[in-house]
């Protein structure tokens, strides 16, 4: 049984700092990427970060130079460090897993239950 449990959401002033973790267990073989999607109200799911299992990263315009993606193989997780955050940031963050290299939210079938960032102005 595939489980994505997220952690590490709270609430934090613009200019701080948050990492979320996503502890992945279940998959099958170790050909899947991962992503960092997140979800504002009233806004459509859009993809932040994606890491394939070759280690190449791609992020969304308006995250790059602020977040990094990365995971710790040993410890079957995915990372997502958020750094001079903004309130704009503010949403419902979801880790994923997939066979297709994208930010697109259709093409990941496996999901976590989400993690609430806050970013207060």
């Amino acid at each position: 049984q595939v489980q994505l449990v997220e952690s590490g959401g709270g609430s934090v002033q613009a200019g701080g700092s948050l990492r979320l973790s996503c502890a992945v267990s279940g998959l099958s073989d170790g050909f899947y990427n991962m992503a960092w999607f997140r979800q504002a109200p009233g806004k459509e799911r859009e993809g932040v970060a994606v890491l394939s299992y070759r280690d190449a990263t791609t992020y969304t315009n308006s995250v790059k130079g602020r977040f990094t993606i990365s995971r710790d193989n040993a410890k079957n997780t995915l990372y997502l460090q958020m750094n001079s955050l903004e309130p704009e940031d503010t949403a419902l963050y979801y880790c994923a897993a997939g066979r297709t290299y994208s930010l697109v939210p259709q093409h990941f079938s496996l999901w976590g239950q989400g993690t609430q960032v806050t970013v207060s102005s």
